[in-house]
């Protein structure tokens, strides 16, 4: 069996990278601090209990951030900067995915944007309903 090289935190702070979100927002989301955002992301396991809460917050699903592999993605990057192809994976990629990833990210931003806005308009009403009622 081939151990897979993986990191719960590392996988986490991608995907809300991905969707263009800072600690804080992720934290606020999950009912935690920034800072404990930060040291999630730092942990190589995470229990499952708390990767299923990631999860959720960043719609992903939970097998998503316990399979993720570091390295292979870290090179695929890395490789694909380089302007003289020089790099061994550089012919072989099919650019369409990636894309499509960045295009679901940005539907994704601006569900949230969407969604925060919402929760604004909530809390505006709720706290009229609450001075009507003082």
């Amino acid at each position: 069996m081939i151990k897979k090289n993986t990191h719960h935190g590392h996988a986490i702070k991608r995907f809300r990278h991905t969707l263009g979100m800072k600690q804080d927002v992720l934290a606020s989301i999950m009912g935690l601090s920034q800072t404990q955002v930060s040291t999630y992301e730092q942990r190589k396991v995470i229990n499952d209990d708390m990767i299923g809460k990631f999860a959720k917050a960043l719609n992903v699903a939970p097998e998503l951030i316990t399979e993720l592999e570091e390295d292979p993605v870290t090179v695929i990057i890395q490789n694909n900067t380089f302007e003289g192809g020089s790099g061994a994976y550089k012919n072989n990629i099919n650019n369409s995915p990636i894309d499509r990833i960045i295009e679901l990210a940005n539907e994704k931003t601006v569900l949230y944007e969407r969604m925060l806005e919402l929760e604004k308009e909530k809390i505006a009403l709720l706290e009229r309903l609450l001075r009507e009622k003082i």
